[in-house]
């Protein structure tokens, strides 16, 4: 496949790297001061699921500079997801679908209502990595999984080779029959991990031996499997569990994406999780209390960027 990584920060150039390690057509289309660290430094990975190294990653800095893409792998924080629509617009009329990894939901409706929902894939993507100040990505998860399927019956035959191209590579790669629930349950889980993680300041370790702390993202996955209902997804009691026990089984110094930007002093994707959450629970008259104190907490750390 001829893939674009539109966002090679962490997650996508993590992504792009295993699909390029493997021998497909890989893109990182980025901004200037992206593309002159790429080119400085090459791409890296250091990933306790093995190291890979391309010194000459291909960079492109405009749509233009693409021909015949197949898939766009969209892995922008979602401050960023409106600075991409115009090169998402040029490269969909070029043929690609967009495979888009961010957090929440919203984006889901944004980016159908701008490309049309036949340009659309669900997704999401399972992974902890951070960059270094060389722009190499540090992977420190023992999990580096994308989860994807179709929004639309047009789909179908792309999912199939995107799942393809996926179990080629040195990652776990999942075509998911039911996509939208499978992105409500990652939902839930990061606006539980990342809230709590990211309001306290501290791994999720440290949460842990605090059981009133662990009570409040407990309860937030719970509130997040009312709004999934109350927007007609079937999240159940069994997968709060689930997602309870996973808070309970990650490594004393796991801790979210967010508040790994916290303590880099860069934007918080608050906004979009946990704001996010909010707004889809005044659409249908939901009071979210545990999500909002946390929300509350987080948003003097945002450091908002259009």
């Amino acid at each position: 496949m001829k893939i674009v990584v539109l966002g090679a920060g962490a997650l996508g150039a993590y992504f792009g790297a295993r699909w390029q390690e493997t021998g497909h057509d890989v893109i990182n289309l980025v901004r200037e001061g992206r593309a002159e660290q790429l080119e400085k430094h090459g791409l890296q990975l250091h990933s306790e699921m093995g190291d890979f190294k391309a010194d000459a990653p291909v960079i492109a800095r405009s749509p233009e500079e693409i021909h015949e893409p197949d898939l766009v792998f969209l892995a922008v924080k979602g401050y960023h997801l409106h600075g991409t629509l115009d090169w998402l617009k040029a490269l969909v009329q070029k043929g690609a679908k967009v495979f888009p990894v961010l957090n929440g939901m919203e984006h889901i409706s944004i980016l159908q209502k701008e490309l049309g929902e036949e340009a659309v894939l669900g997704g999401l993507s399972y992974i902890i990595a951070t960059l270094d100040d060389a722009g190499h990505v540090i992977q420190t998860s023992e999990f580096h999984d994308l989860v994807f399927g179709p929004l639309h019956p047009s789909q179908q035959a792309v999912c199939e080779e995107l799942a393809l191209a996926c179990n080629q590579a040195n990652m776990t790669g999942t075509l998911s029959p039911n996509i939208l629930e499978d992105m409500w349950k990652k939902y839930m889980f990061i606006t539980s991990f990342s809230g709590i993680t990211t309001a306290v300041n501290q791994p999720i370790g440290v949460v842990r031996s605090f059981p009133q702390t662990l009570r409040i993202a407990e309860r937030m996955l719970s509130e997040m499997k009312e709004l999934a209902g109350a927007h007609q997804i079937n999240l159940t009691d069994e997968h709060v569990q689930n997602g309870f026990e996973k808070l309970r089984s990650l490594g004393e110094e796991m801790t979210s994406s967010m508040h790994q930007d916290r303590r880099k002093g860069l934007p918080l994707e608050v906004e979009h999780l946990h704001g996010g959450a909010l707004r889809l629970g005044s659409e249908v008259g939901l009071s979210l209390p545990y999500i909002e104190t946390v929300y509350g907490m987080i948003k003097p750390y945002e450091t908002f960027q259009q």
